[in-house]
């Protein structure tokens, strides 16, 4: 997976992520994306392009328990959250609709706004191209792998019938 950096700082709350005014309303992706941060930029729906990965501090989804943020997050075109640490519940929302939350200790001091990344998911890297300085990640468990990498966990149980602690 290799992006654009979109930069955050620490404790992006979901109605930062999406505001409250928006996720009441709908849950339709695309209407969420196009509100997705706008209170930190009006214009990122506009301007962010699939593939674009997102770089945050620490404590990034905190608030609200909805799952409206990761996937208005991912509708947006945003194909993985690199954090120095995630609020529990964004974290498992994330992983449950196919959205990579990677944690990386140090990426937000080796990263700036509009920097290219590469993420190796199997590996445990980010590398930041722009710099040649590559970062280990905390690896997902296997199955949180194989759920991501089959869309999420819906479409994790179409493709196996089960999951896999049954």
């Amino acid at each position: 997976m290799k992006g654009r950096v979109w930069k955050l700082s620490d404790n992006i709350d979901t109605d930062v992520i999406i505001p409250y005014k928006y996720k009441a309303r709908s849950i339709d992706p695309k209407e969420l994306a196009e509100h997705c941060l706008e209170g930190i930029d009006p214009e990122f729906s506009r301007k962010v392009q699939k593939g674009d990965l997102i770089v945050a501090g620490r404590n990034f989804g905190c608030g609200s328990s909805r799952d409206q943020a990761p996937i208005a997050i991912k509708a947006s075109g945003i194909s993985a959250v690199i954090a120095e640490s995630f609020a529990r519940i964004f974290y498992r929302n994330a992983i449950n609709i196919g959205l990579p939350a990677i944690v990386c200790k140090g990426i937000s001091k080796e990263t700036n706004e509009g920097d290219i990344i590469e993420i190796d998911l199997g590996e445990g890297t980010v590398k930041n191209i722009m710099t040649g300085k590559s970062l280990k990640a905390d690896k997902h468990p296997e199955f949180l792998e194989k759920m991501l990498e089959a869309g999420g966990l819906v479409e994790y149980y179409k493709k196996f019938g089960k999951f896999p602690w049954e």
